[in-house]
Formats: structure tokens, C-alpha cells, sequence
């Protein structure tokens, strides 16, 4: 999994073996973006010079490091390739434009089976879409087969670079959407003021003070408001969004208190969405990048008062691995012609098998 923060590839191998728990990590690994890389996808977000072009030898050297990454974790966790029935390769978003009736996701998984002499599953989300669902979020129904627990109602909420909440009632059933932003904004201006490509810790927002006026400005944008089924991404929320937004505000104050503001957006919008869609939970499990974040987790639960707000590692599964997990499950389910779907949360047709299959 490459995700909306374009921080690296997680990949995982996990055993499905059949147990409590549909999955077992066996092992993992990060590899980072080359930074001329990061720059070429960050570029591509938005149309520019010879983007066809650029994009075709940008999803090729994708191709390339997705293989390694496979490689390096199967190295890790003692598997050859064929011993590797199938590996979920998502691709990197570059649009997602569900209103259109697409979604891109750059990859060439002719070229990671080729070199990685494994069975790929890749464009998971282009089916959902064609049966007039978002394609977006597709990890609710592993949240539910991972973390559902018939005694508690739980909520997952995965702050990457986009934020998305998947609610897990006792009984009943599984509902999710995107909240909004989760770390893409703060990123995003952090890497302006402070020239980092994160803000480790939340340090620089925790040094600021999140402006009231502001914050109801951010929050007056309609995507919050818009009832699920509904996904989002970098197509909306970006630097010229938020750009506009502090010019509109007509902001002049302290680049800190911005990205204290900013955190306060993402927190309050995935609080609020909890209130107002999850009745009745009990807990919210945070996975994703944004679960390192400690300012963002106090600012998370300081908004949730009187509901349990831990990260998904304090029951057994690392933050850093439930995303690239739950696309090993989707392979998994493509491999057995098992829908992977879940049309109340998407807004498809109807369950669909997921995924196209590209033989060793």
C-alpha cells in the first residue's frame, strides 16, 4: 500500500490460516519514496506539462520499488515467491473523481508480477465504481472481518492522508465513509513553513493556537456536510484549498496557529462524524500515520469525551500495518471470487469481486 501521504510502501505478509483473527502478520516493511520520486507523484496530483508521459514512467518506477518492497518482506518473513499465493498492489492515487465515474490509481502490475514472480491483484477500486459506488473506503469489510467484536461497538478510524471511519456495531450493520482530511493538509503546510515533509509528533501545531474563526472557515467547506456514502482526497483537499480558504478567512496571523487549526479540522470533522454516525460506541481505534501523532490523538479524544480512544496496536495489530493488510485480504477475496465490497458503505449496486488478477 502507497497512500494519500505519499510517505512509502507498507507491505506486509500475512497468513490466513484459519484462526480468531482472519489474518496473522508474518512480516513487514516500509520503503520510503526517493525524493525525486515524491516530487513526480506530488507533481501529478495535478494536470501539467507531458503528464501522460510522466505519469507512464512514474508508475514504472512504482512498479519497480512495489517489487522490491514484496521481495524485502517476503526476505523478512522467511517465504519464497511461490510460496506467495497472491499479493494486493493498490497503486498510488493520483485522481479520484467518483462523480466522473473513475478513479486513477498509477501501477503497473504486469511489471511487479514480472519482477516479482508473484500473482498480482491490482485496481480495486475501478469495479465498485463502475457498479455506481465511490471505489472509496474499501477497508471497512476487513475492519469488520479484523476488529469486530460481538460484545463492543467499535469505531476504526484511519488518519492517513486522508481520514475515514469505519463503524463496527454489535449487531447490525457496517457503515463507513471519508471524514475529510486527515494528515494531507498538515503535511502539506508544514512542508511550506518548516520544510519537512511531516510534522513528527504534532510538535509544531501543539505550539500553536487553533483559531476558532478559522476553524469554522475550514469547517463551512460542503464535503462535511454531504451524508455518506461519500470519499474524498487530494482532488479537493490540497494546498490551494487550504490557500483559498486563508484568503477567504483573510488570515495574517502566525504559521503555527494554522497548523494548530489544521489539526482541530481533522479532529473535530472525524469526531463529528463518529457523534453523528456512530450512535452508541464505545471506542474508536486509530490506525494510519496520524495514530503516531500525539497532539492529533489528545485532540481526537479531547472531542470524543467519555469514549475510549486507543490506537488499533493496543489490540494486537500495529497502525502501520492494518492498511497494507486489509489489501491483502482484498487479494485474497479476488482470488476466490469473493466480493470485497460493502455497497452501504461505497453506494455501489451491489457486492462485487474486486480487483484485476495478473498471473505469476
Amino acid at each position: 500500500m502507497s497512500g494519500t501521504s505519499l510517505d512509502g510502501i507498507d507491505a506486509v505478509l500475512a497468513d490466513f490460516a484459519p484462526g480468531p483473527r482472519p489474518c496473522v502478520l508474518v512480516a513487514a516493511t516500509h520503503i520510503e519514496f526517493p525524493s525525486e520520486l515524491r516530487r513526480e507523484l506530488l507533481a501529478l496530483q495535478a494536470s501539467g506539462h507531458d503528464e501522460i508521459v510522466r505519469a507512464a514512467r512514474a508508475q514504472n518506477a512504482l512498479a519497480d520499488l512495489y517489487a522490491h518492497a514484496l521481495r524485502s518482506v517476503c526476505a523478512a518473513g522467511g517465504a519464497a515467491a511461490h510460496d506467495v499465493v497472491a499479493a494486493g498492489v493498490h497503486g498510488q492515487t493520483v485522481r479520484h473523481r467518483p462523480h466522473e465515474g473513475w478513479t486513477l490509481q498509477l501501477n503497473n502490475p504486469a511489471r511487479v508480477a514480472e519482477k516479482a514472480y508473484m500473482t498480482v491483484v491490482a485496481d480495486f477500486r475501478a469495479r465498485d465504481i463502475a457498479a455506481g459506488g465511490q471505489g472509496a473506503p474499501l477497508v471497512p469489510a476487513f475492519h469488520a472481518a479484523m476488529f469486530g467484536d460481538a460484545n463492543r461497538h467499535r469505531v476504526i478510524a484511519n488518519l492517513g492522508g486522508i481520514a475515514n471511519v469505519t463503524n463496527l456495531p454489535p449487531r447490525g450493520a457496517v457503515s463507513g465513509f471519508d471524514t475529510g482530511p486527515g494528515n494531507v493538509l498538515l503535511d502539506a503546510w508544514h512542508a511550506r513553513h518548516r520544510g519537512a515533509p511531516l510534522d513528527a509528533g504534532g510538535a509544531f501545531a501543539a505550539s500553536g493556537r487553533e483559531d476558532a474563526k478559522l476553524l469554522a472557515a475550514f469547517l463551512s467547506e460542503p464535503y462535511f456536510a454531504a451524508p455518506p456514502p461519500k470519499s474524498t482526497g487530494r482532488d479537493l483537499f490540497n494546498i490551494d484549498w487550504l490557500d483559498r480558504a486563508l484568503s477567504a478567512a483573510r488570515w495574517n496571523g502566525r504559521s503555527e496557529d494554522v497548523q494548530a487549526t489544521l489539526a482541530a479540522l481533522t479532529a473535530r470533522s472525524l469526531s463529528e462524524a463518529v457523534r453523528m454516525n456512530c450512535a452508541g460506541a464505545q471506542e474508536v481505534l486509530v490506525c494510519g500515520g496520524g495514530a503516531k501523532n500525539a497532539d492529533l490523538m489528545r485532540r481526537v479524544a479531547v472531542e470524543l469525551p467519555g469514549m475510549k480512544v486507543a490506537t488499533t496496536d493496543s489490540v494486537g495489530v500495529a497502525g502501520d500495518h492494518v492498511e497494507a493488510l486489509a489489501f491483502a485480504w482484498l487479494a485474497r477475496e479476488a482470488v476466490a471470487g469473493r466480493p470485497g465490497n460493502l455497497p452501504a458503505v461505497t453506494g455501489a449496486s451491489g457486492p462485487r469481486v474486486l480487483g484485476a488478477v495478473h498471473p505469476r
